[in-house]
C-alpha cells in the first residue's frame, strides 16, 4: 500500500538565509526552519556567497525542518524550490566545487560592463529580447566577469568542464547528486542572455558576452519534476517538481494568475509585479518586463518595479535618526496623527529606482514648520513607501492600459494597517492581505504541487488562498489628487541632487587621466628618442 503524500516542502535560498516549509493541502504552515549565512564583502560595492556554505545551509535547515514536524519523508509530495534572482555559481562539473563565489544580485563590480553596453548602443537590442535593461544587477555580465578572471576557465567551459547556473539551478543539481543542470523561465528570463519571446538561449548575447552555450542549464516550466534528491546526499528520495524566481514566486503565491492581477512585496525594498499575460509588452516607463511563470509548456508575462527604500526607511527612522526603538513604535506614532501636517520624505537615499532610475537623486525632508513633530515625521515615512508603489502602478496602467481592480500585498512590512490604510487611500483600490504571508514559500509549493497533482489545477490553490483583511479607500479624491501633486513636486526637487558634484569629480579624473596619458605620451618620446640615439651609435659602432 503506497503512503498518502500530505505534505509539500518549500525551499526559500534568499539572499541572507537559507528557509524551509512544509505546508499541508490547506496550503498552512506544519513546520519551518532557518539558518543564515556568510556575507562576503571582498572590496566596495562588491557581495558574494560561498555557494557550499549556501547549499550546505539549505541541505542542513531541510533536514532539520522534516524532523521538527515529525513526519516520515515518504508523506511528502514534492519539493518546491524559490531563490535569489540573479545570483550566478560556475562549477566543475566532475567534482561539483565551484570555481569562485557565488556573485550576488546587489554586486555592482560589473557596472562598467553595463555601461559600455549602453555606451555601444546594444541597450534597445539587449531590452527587446529580454526585457531588460543593462545593469550589473543581472546575471550576464556576473558570468562574464567570472570567465574573465579565473585564468584558464574560459577555455575549460568550451570543453563542457564547467557548468554555471542561478541559485536554483545549483541546489537541484546538488540535491540530485549532479544529475540534473536545469533552470526555469522566470530565473533563466533574469539572466540578460534569454530570449523571453523565443524561449531559448539567445545566440546574439551569448557571442555578445563571450559565454559558451554548453555551460547554462536546460530551460523548463515554473512546475514540473526536475529530477529527485540522491538518498546518499539528503537522507531521502523526494522529486523536485517547483522552481521559481523569488518575486514571481510571490506572484504565484498569491493567486495572480490572470492578466491585470497585482502583488507588491514590501521587504527591505518594494517589488510590484503585474502579469499581462501571455505577450509580452515592452515598457515605455521605465519598468521591466520578465517572465511571470510557465506552467504546461506555456508561459505569462510580467511588468516588474522596484522601489530601493522601502521597509529599510523605517530602519533608517530607528538606526541612524534614533526617532524610533521598534519598527512597530513607527507604525504607532503614525497612527497617533492624522496626516504628516505637511511633511513630505522622498527616500532617495541611494538614488530612485523604477519609475525614475535616478541615480544622482538623494533623500529630502521638506514641507517642515514648528508644528512638525516626529509623530509626523514617522507619518510621512510611512506615505513615502505608499506613494512611491502608486508610481510604479501609474507606470503599469500607462504601459499596459489594463484597469486594475485590487492590489494584494505581503512581506515584512505589510503588517502595517496604518501603512495599507494610506496605501489603498492613495491607489483608489482594495488592498487584499493573505492570512499566509509566507507567500514566496508558497509559491514555490504551490508549482510544486500542481505538477504532481497534490493540488489539481489553479482554481483550487485559489480555494485554499485566505485573506487576512480588505482595506478599502477612504479619502476623497481632491485630496488623493492634491498629495500625489505635492509627492511628485518633492521626487523633482529631489532629482539631480550630486550631478553637479558628480560632473565634477569626472572632469577632475577625466583631466587627471588626461595629464597621465600626457606624461605617458612624453616619457614614451623620451624612451623613443634615447632608443634612436642609442640604435644610431650602434649603428656607427658596427659600421666602424
Amino acid at each position: 500500500m503506497s503512503v498518502a503524500k500530505k505534505y509539500i516542502l518549500a525551499l526559500d535560498q534568499g539572499t541572507t538565509s537559507s528557509r524551509a516549509i512544509i505546508f499541508n493541502q490547506h496550503a498552512q504552515k506544519v513546520a519551518s526552519g532557518q539558518r543564515e549565512f556568510t556575507q562576503y564583502f571582498p572590496k566596495p560595492g562588491w557581495v558574494e556567497h560561498d555557494a557550499d556554505e549556501l547549499f550546505l545551509g539549505q541541505l542542513t535547515v531541510m533536514q532539520e525542518t522534516v524532523r521538527q514536524a515529525k513526519i516520515p519523508p515518504e508523506q511528502i509530495a514534492a519539493i518546491g524550490i524559490t531563490n535569489q534572482r540573479e545570483t550566478v555559481v560556475l562549477w566543475e562539473k566532475s567534482t561539483g566545487k565551484p570555481v569562485y563565489h557565488a556573485i550576488v544580485w546587489q554586486c555592482r563590480r560589473t557596472a562598467d560592463m553595463a555601461e559600455e553596453l549602453i555606451a555601444s548602443g546594444k541597450s534597445k537590442m539587449i531590452q527587446s529580447k529580454t526585457g531588460l535593461i543593462p545593469d550589473a544587477y543581472f546575471s550576464a555580465t556576473k558570468i562574464k566577469w567570472i570567465l574573465d578572471n579565473v585564468p584558464g576557465l574560459r577555455a575549460r567551459a568550451r570543453k563542457g568542464e564547467i557548468l554555471a547556473g542561478t541559485i536554483d539551478t545549483w541546489l537541484v543539481w546538488k540535491l540530485t547528486g549532479g544529475k540534473a543542470h536545469v533552470t526555469d523561465y522566470t530565473n533563466a528570463s533574469r539572466t540578460m542572455l534569454f530570449n523571453i519571446h523565443t524561449l531559448e538561449w539567445d545566440s546574439d548575447l551569448l557571442k555578445l558576452m563571450d559565454i559558451p552555450r554548453n555551460i547554462l542549464p536546460e530551460v523548463k516550466d515554473s512546475s514540473c519534476v526536475y529530477g529527485t534528491t540522491d538518498k546518499d546526499v539528503c537522507g531521502f528520495e523526494v522529486s523536485i517538481a517547483g522552481c521559481i524566481g523569488d518575486q514571481q514566486a510571490a506572484l504565484f503565491g498569491q493567486g495572480c494568475f490572470t492578466r491585470g492581477s497585482v502583488k507588491t512585496t514590501y521587504g527591505t525594498g518594494c517589488f510590484m509585479l503585474m502579469n499581462i499575460g501571455s505577450r509580452p509588452i515592452t515598457s515605455k516607463n521605465n519598468l521591466l518586463t520578465t517572465i511571470a511563470f510557465g506552467i504546461n509548456g506555456k508561459v505569462q508575462y510580467a511588468l516588474e518595479g522596484s522601489v530601493f527604500m522601502g521597509g529599510a526607511t523605517i530602519k533608517w527612522l530607528r538606526d541612524e535618526l534614533g526617532l524610533i526603538r521598534t519598527a512597530h513604535e513607527c507604525d504607532i506614532l503614525a497612527e497617533s496623527v492624522q496626516d504628516s501636517n505637511g511633511a513630505i520624505l522622498v527616500p532617495a537615499f541611494t538614488g530612485l529606482g523604477a519609475p525614475y532610475w535616478d541615480p544622482y537623486a538623494r533623500g529630502v525632508l521638506m514641507g517642515l514648520t514648528r508644528g512638525v513633530n516626529k509623530a509626523h515625521v514617522c507619518r510621512a515615512t510611512v506615505e513615502a513607501i505608499c506613494y512611491q508603489v502608486k508610481d510604479l502602478l501609474e507606470s503599469m496602467r500607462a504601459d499596459t492600459g489594463i484597469h486594475i481592480k485590487e492590489v494584494r500585498v505581503d512581506g515584512g512590512a505589510s503588517v502595517s494597517n496604518v501603512m495599507l490604510q494610506f496605501q489603498s487611500d492613495i491607489l483608489a483600490k482594495p488592498i487584499f492581505r493573505p492570512k499566509n504571508v509566507e507567500t514566496t514559500a508558497l509559491g514555490a509549493a504551490f508549482c510544486a504541487g500542481l505538477a504532481v497533482g497534490f493540488w489539481k489545477d489553479k482554481e483550487e490553490i485559489l480555494d485554499v488562498w485566505t485573506v487576512d483583511k480588505i482595506f478599502t479607500p477612504e479619502m476623497p479624491g481632491n485630496r488623493r489628487h492634491e498629495l500625489y501633486d505635492r509627492w511628485k513636486d518633492a521626487v523633482e526637487r529631489s532629482k539631480d541632487w550630486i550631478k553637479a558634484d558628480a560632473e565634477a569629480e569626472e572632469k577632475k579624473a577625466s583631466g587627471t587621466r588626461s595629464r597621465a596619458k600626457s606624461a605617458a605620451r612624453k616619457t614614451a618620446g623620451r624612451k623613443s628618442s634615447s632608443a634612436t640615439r642609442t640604435k644610431s651609435n650602434a649603428d656607427k659602432e658596427g659600421s666602424e
